[in-house]
C-alpha cells in the first residue's frame, strides 16, 4: 500500500512538472524510505511510446532500454540492475529502496519522429523517526502509563530516536498552569535534560517530538508524570484494650500513600528493669501497623512512637505520633456525709492518665460492682466520674472505690461516706448555743476591764516615773506648805530599784481659795518661792 501510494504520488508530481519544450528537461524531488518499491516516471509530450530510454545517475549511465529491451531485459544483469527496470513508458522501477540509491537521476528519452525528451529527478532516501522512546527517572510507573515522582528529587528526562538521514529531537511541556513546545531540542539520537528539586508545578505531560529533517516527518511520544509531595499530616496514634485487663493494643494508621510506607513502634525511656534506652516493639511496611503490649513491658515515663519512612521523605524528615504514659490519678473528696431519705452524689477526677483509664465505681472492702439502677445513677463528664445515690439509707453508710486502671498501674480513691439521722441537729444547735454563749461572756470581761483600767494599771505598779524611782504624792486641802518626810520603804520593784521620793502639797479649798490669793503678801509669796525649793530623794 505504500509502494503505490508512492508511486501515485511521483506520477502526480511528474505530471505538473512536465517540460513545455520537448528538448527542456523537468526536474522534481522524490523522498523514498529504505524498502520502499518506487517507480521514477520518464515523461514524453503526449502519448508517444518512446523508442530507446536512458537513465543516468549522478553522471553515469545506469540502465537503458526500449520497447524491445523492456519486454526482454538483459538476460545478465548485476545484482544492483536486479532492482532496476526500464517499463515500457520508460519509467523506472526500483525495487527495495536503500540509501544508496540517493542522487540524481536523468531520463534520456528518443522518441519515434527522432525526438527527445529529458527529464531530472533528485531521489531522496529518509527513514524514521522510528523507535521513539521516553524515559523518566527516578519514577514509579502506575497501570495506566503514568509516571509518579516525588517532591525535592533530581528528575532525569531521557528520549531517544532513530532516523535517516538525520532528525531533531525535542522536548515539550503542557501543563495545568504553563505550556512550553521546546523545553530542550538537540539535532542528535538522544536528548536529555534535569530538572533538580523538582516541584507540583512541574506536574504535566512531557512530549518527546522527533522530526526527519529530509522527509520532515514528525514521530511523538508522551507521559503523563504525577509530582507527589509529602502532605504535612502525621500519622495517627491510636489505643484500645488488649484481650485482658494486663494488655493494651497500640494502633499506628498513615493512609493516602501510593507506595506502602514503614511504620515503626518504638518504646523511649530509661528502662527501669532492663537499663535499656529504646525498645522496637514492632516494624512493616503497611499503612495501619497495631502492637499489644504486656503491661511488663510498659513504665511511667515511657514514650511510646510510632515512625514512619516513605521514599517521598528525605532522612531525618520522618513523620511521628507519640505519647508519654502516665499511670492513672482518681481525685475527689474522702469525706462525704449526707442526711437519711436525701440524695448524695460522689464525685471522681481522673484526667492525668495517658492512654485514658478505666475508671468504674465499687462498694465495700469487697470492692462489690454498682449496678445503675433507680438506687445508684453512674454519670461521666468529661474526666469527672459521679455516683449518685437516692433516698440514702443507713445501709448504704460505708466506704465506696473510685477505682482507675490503665496500662500501667490501677489507682483507687476512697471515699466514706457517713449517713446521718434528723436527731442530729439537736448537737449541732447546742454547739451554736455554746459557742454564742462563750463569744457574749468574753465580750462583756472585756468590756469591764476597759473601764477599770485605771485602777488596774495603778495597782499594778504601771504609774513609775520614765527615770525609774518610786514618787509618792500626797495632797493636803488646808494649806500649800511642801514638805518632805521618810516613808516606808516600798517593796523593791521588778527592775531593782530602791528609791523613793515623797512630796506633800497643800490644796487650799474652794471657799477661799480667791480670798487668800489676793490677800498674798510679796513677802508671803517669797516664803512660798523658798519653800518650793527642789525636794531631796531619800534613798533607802
Amino acid at each position: 500500500m505504500r509502494t503505490v501510494i508512492t508511486a501515485v504520488i511521483l506520477k502526480l508530481c511528474f505530471c505538473l512538472t512536465g517540460a513545455v519544450s520537448p528538448n527542456a528537461p523537468s526536474e522534481t524531488t522524490v523522498t523514498a524510505a529504505p524498502g520502499d518499491i518506487l517507480i521514477l516516471p520518464c515523461y514524453t509530450l503526449g502519448n508517444v511510446t518512446p523508442s530507446v530510454t536512458t537513465w543516468i545517475k549522478n553522471g553515469l549511465e545506469i540502465i537503458s532500454g526500449g520497447q524491445a529491451t523492456a519486454a526482454s531485459p538483459d538476460s545478465n544483469p548485476t545484482p544492483g540492475q536486479q532492482r532496476l527496470a526500464v517499463l515500457h513508458d520508460g519509467s523506472l522501477n526500483v525495487q527495495g529502496v536503500i540509501p544508496g540509491d540517493e542522487g540524481e537521476y536523468l531520463c534520456k528519452t528518443t522518441l519515434p519522429n527522432n525526438g527527445s525528451f529529458q527529464a531530472t529527478v533528485q531521489l531522496q532516501v529518509a527513514s524514521g523517526p522510528e523507535n521513539v522512546s521516553t524515559t523518566i527517572s527516578p519514577s514509579i510507573p502506575l497501570p495506566n502509563g503514568t509516571v509518579l515522582v516525588y517532591q525535592g528529587s533530581t528528575v532525569y528526562f531521557v528520549c531517544s530516536s532513530s532516523s535517516y538521514p538525520s532528525q531533531q529531537l525535542t522536548w515539550a511541556f503542557s501543563g495545568v498552569s504553563s505550556r512550553n513546545d521546546s523545553l530542550v531540542s538537540t539535532a542528535g539520537p538522544l536528548l536529555e535534560f534535569i530538572i533538580e528539586n523538582i516541584q507540583p508545578s512541574a506536574q504535566g505531560v512531557y512530549s518527546c517530538k522527533a522530526q526527519n529533517t529530509v522527509s520532515n516527518q514528525i514521530t511523538s511520544r508522551s507521559t503523563e508524570m504525577i509530582v507527589y509531595y509529602t502532605p504535612d499530616r502525621h500519622p495517627e496514634c491510636q489505643w484500645g484494650p488488649g484481650e485482658d485487663a494486663s494488655h493494651f493494643q497500640f494502633s499506628c494508621t498513615w493512609f493516602g500513600w501510593y507506595t506502602t510506607p514503614m511504620l515503626r513502634w518504638v518504646g523511649n525511656g530509661d528502662d527501669p528493669r532492663t537499663g535499656l534506652k529504646e525498645t522496637t516493639f514492632a516494624s512493616e511496611e503497611t499503612d495501619s501497623l497495631s502492637v499489644t503490649l504486656n503491661r511488663s513491658l510498659l513504665f511511667d515515663g515511657q514514650t511510646l512512637t510510632c515512625t514512619a519512612q516513605h521514599p517521598a521523605l528525605h532522612p531525618g524528615k520522618e513523620r511521628t505520633c507519640s505519647f508519654t504514659l502516665k499511670p492513672p490519678y482518681p481525685d475527689g473528696e474522702p469525706l462525704v456525709t449526707a442526711l437519711e431519705a436525701t440524695s448524695v452524689t460522689l464525685t471522681c477526677t481522673e484526667a492525668s492518665s495517658i492512654p485514658p483509664a478505666n475508671t468504674i465505681w465499687k462498694k465495700s472492702l469487697q470492692q462489690d460492682d454498682i449496678v445503675p439502677g433507680t438506687k445508684y445513677v453512674l454519670s461521666q463528664q468529661g474526666p469527672v466520674f459521679s455516683l449518685t445515690i437516692v433516698n440514702i439509707t443507713k445501709d448504704d453508710e460505708g466506704i465506696y472505690f473510685c477505682r482507675s486502671e490503665n496500662p500501667l498501674a490501677i489507682r483507687e480513691l476512697e471515699v466514706y461516706l457517713t449517713v446521718r439521722t434528723s436527731s442530729a441537729n439537736t448537737g449541732a444547735i447546742i454547739g451554736i448555743f455554746l459557742a454564742v454563749l462563750i463569744v457574749g461572756s468574753a465580750i462583756i470581761i472585756a468590756k469591764t476591764v476597759y473601764s477599770s483600767r485605771h485602777r488596774i494599771c495603778l495597782g499594778s505598779g504601771f504609774g513609775q516615773m520614765e527615770d525609774g524611782g518610786d514618787v509618792l504624792r500626797l495632797v493636803e486641802s488646808d494649806d500649800e506648805q511642801l514638805f518632805q518626810d521618810a516613808v516606808p520603804h516600798l517593796p523593791p520593784l521588778a527592775n531593782g530599784h530602791h528609791t523613793t521620793l515623797v512630796q506633800i502639797h497643800r490644796i487650799p479649798s474652794s471657799d477661799h481659795e480667791d480670798t487668800e490669793v489676793a490677800d498674798t503678801s510679796p513677802q508671803q509669796q517669797e516664803d512660798t518661792a523658798q519653800t518650793e525649793e527642789p525636794v531631796d530623794l531619800v534613798t533607802f
